[in-house]
């Protein structure tokens, strides 16, 4: 036995369509010209229910009348009902409806629409609604079942926006805040670590002074003593020489010094016998 695939659930629309009239007195008399199509939407086949506020038409196009309008029309099914929910769910400002009478009670519903650079209109005959009340009281239930639907939409809509706007508000505060610490908290560090910066600076200043002062106080020394022991050998050498330069020359008025000593006057005096000798030969 072959298992039946569940029939899909239909969707149904309902629009305020602007449409023209035959007599435009009787149309304002009747409050305009404008007529609301509720439409129920099949896979293959779909039904209109429309009223004017006085009466009330309806239409059930079959599976095989909307095959044979589609296969006019050198279209698919689908894409057919397509077109028409697009014109019949919604009303296009760039569509001419109107809602004529078709005679013997009939109304004829049409609009218009553009292809390839092509106006083209559909029409759909309608035949009067066997209970009108009933038909104009279900389009009026559905139009304030959809409008209470919209109305808890908008509140539910608007309650989320809100919702979001507090959570948004929240957020920037937040952020704000977040910001604030993050600006506190670099400038405390920054100011910490400036702080160990020159703690550092004046540490290691303070080493290098007293690297210099070891170093100043290691230095002099030395030099003194080099400066002392060159003064002194100067010293020497010159006393050396002073005192050979007077042992050494002799006097203008040939008497010897009192102080030298008795081996430089023996080497005196036996020079000058020496000279003697050479004088008597």
């Amino acid at each position: 036995m072959a298992a039946t695939t569940p029939a899909a659930a239909p969707r149904h629309s309902c629009a305020k369509l602007s449409v023209a009239v035959e007599d435009p007195k009787a149309a304002a008399a009747a409050g305009g010209g404008a007529v609301f199509v509720r439409a129920t939407w099949l896979p293959t086949r779909f039904s209109l229910a429309v009223t004017d506020g006085a009466g009330a038409w309806v239409a059930d196009a079959s599976d095989a009348e909307v095959r044979l309008r589609a296969e006019q029309w050198d279209q698919p099914v689908a894409e057919y009902l397509a077109l028409a929910d697009r014109y019949l769910a919604f009303h296009q400002p760039d569509s001419t409806y109107s809602f004529h009478d078709a005679g013997k009670g009939n109304r004829r519903l049409s609009w218009t629409f553009e292809k390839q650079g092509t106006k083209l209109e559909w029409r759909w005959k309608l035949q009067p609604s066997p209970n009108a009340q009933q038909t104009i009281s279900e389009i009026l239930d559905f139009l304030m079942d959809a409008n209470i639907r919209l109305s808890e939409e908008v509140v539910r809509k608007t309650q989320s926006f809100d919702k979001l706007k507090q959570e948004a508000e929240k957020c920037l505060q937040q952020s704000e805040r977040f910001n604030n610490e993050k600006a506190e908290f670099e400038q405390a560090t920054f100011s910490k670590f400036v702080a160990v910066l020159n703690s550092k600076k004046t540490k290691l200043r303070q080493l290098r002074d007293k690297v210099a002062e070891l170093e100043s106080a290691d230095k002099p020394p030395k030099e003194e003593e080099e400066e002392n022991s060159t003064d002194r050998t100067e010293q020497f050498e010159g006393g050396s020489d002073k005192e050979a330069s007077v042992n050494d020359e002799p006097s203008e008025t040939g008497s010897g010094d009192h102080h030298s000593s008795p081996e430089k006057s023996a080497a005196t005096s036996q020079g000058r016998g020496r000279g003697r000798k050479r004088a008597k030969k």
